[in-house]
């Protein structure tokens, strides 16, 4: 099954043993938003500091979590916009090709 943006934060929030309301006020937000975020029914993606606000009182990357909201953290927009045609080879040659998108993620995680 894909993991979703609100799926992981639902399970690490229950893992964590914070309510709704709880975790809401640490990150400064009403909780019906992140009850909204959390079964994926935001009209939008968050706001970058309130996805790393989530990651910090979760314990969770937060470019992983930046990614699955549906945004691209800063520093990589600053690649694709510098190399864009180029990354948009790249992506479409991963989309056609799972063979070579596997072996592009193999390659981008060895030694970590």
């Amino acid at each position: 099954m894909e993991k979703s943006f609100g799926k992981l934060i639902r399970q690490a929030r229950k893992d964590k043993g914070y309510s709704q309301r709880e975790l809401a006020k640490f990150l400064g937000v009403d909780f019906t938003y992140l009850s909204k975020l959390e079964n994926d029914r935001a009209d939008y993606a968050p706001k970058e500091e309130v996805i790393r606000g989530l990651a910090r009182n979760l314990d969770l990357d937060e470019e992983e979590l930046i990614f699955l909201a549906g945004r691209i953290p800063q520093q990589y927009e600053e690649i694709l916009k510098q190399n864009p045609k180029e990354m948009l080879a790249l992506f479409r040659r991963m989309q056609e090709n799972p063979e070579f998108a596997q072996t592009i993620s193999q390659a981008a995680t060895e030694g970590e």
